[in-house]
């Protein structure tokens, strides 16, 4: 897997490309930039201060109106999120996962919680409590979740192994309703191939949803994309690909299953049984 590029910048940096970035989506869509005057910008420099300290009680009340604010980016830049606490973190994500609509709850999953979390994982090879119930708590809004945290991630391509299984087990623990699941399962197929990637089309598979066919037949057409592949896939991508087959062969038609043959004749990997996976095709 490889390196987070973005290690090179600082977290800092990380946050305020991806508002100003999510600024200028908005921008386009109308919205004029905000003068803020001098006392409301000293009263969140305050918040921010108290928020980079914060381990327990009460958040400020001026840090939970901002979810009301239509200048909300402005207002969130103000605190500094990068140099919030992990617990002011959590705290900041149940206000703004519950009082935002979809659209902007993922702009801050990706703007500020994502940038974090990964920092974090970077750091200290693991991901503070906290901030991984953080995204444990994102998920309860499904389609912010994937749209904020997964896609981007996997969009990225660099998602380290750590980070994969770290995020990954939010995932495999917490229900996710199927439309949602599904929906999310059909972007990874039809995304340009990563390592990661296929981790969590696994997970996804290994969750066993009843798939509308649609989505079927993308899983399907993601693995044929590599019958002409001269690279040797990873463990990962076969892991996934038996995945599949074990789940859904039910749902594939003779020529579909003939084509998967054609497929593990040419992908071969010397520590997966490929007749393992011909034996469950047919079974």
């Amino acid at each position: 897997m490889s390196t987070d590029t973005s290690s090179k910048r600082s977290l800092g940096d990380i946050i305020l490309e991806k508002i100003r970035e999510k600024d200028a989506e908005i921008s386009t869509e109308g919205r004029t930039p905000v003068k803020l005057d001098s006392s409301i910008i000293e009263l969140y420099k305050g918040v921010g201060e108290f928020l980079s300290r914060y381990t327990s009680g009460k958040i400020p009340k001026g840090f939970k109106r901002i979810p009301s604010l239509e200048c909300w980016p402005d207002v969130l830049q103000l605190t500094e999120p990068e140099n919030w606490s992990p617990n002011a973190v959590y705290q900041a994500t149940r206000l703004f996962s519950s009082n935002m609509n979809a659209k902007n709850a993922v702009r801050f999953y990706e703007a500020i919680l994502l940038p974090r979390a990964r920092n974090d994982i970077r750091k200290n090879k693991r991901l503070h409590f906290a901030l991984y119930q953080s995204l444990k708590k994102c998920l309860y809004k499904p389609a912010a979740f994937f749209k904020g945290i997964l896609l981007p991630l996997c969009q990225e391509r660099n998602c380290t192994l750590r980070e994969a299984v770290i995020i990954g087990s939010i995932i495999s623990k917490v229900s996710i309703p199927p439309l949602h699941a599904s929906a999310a399962l059909m972007k990874l197929a039809e995304m340009e191939y990563c390592g990661t990637t296929s981790y969590f089309i696994k997970l996804f598979l290994d969750k066993k949803y009843a798939l509308p066919y649609r989505v079927v037949d993308a899983v399907f057409a993601h693995f044929m994309r590599f019958i002409d592949e001269e690279r040797v896939m990873p463990v990962i991508w076969h892991q996934s690909l038996l995945a599949f087959v074990e789940r859904y062969k039910n749902e594939l038609e003779k020529k579909d299953k003939e084509k998967l043959a054609r497929l593990l004749d040419h992908q071969k990997h010397y520590l997966v049984d490929t007749f393992h996976f011909i034996d469950h095709m047919h079974a």
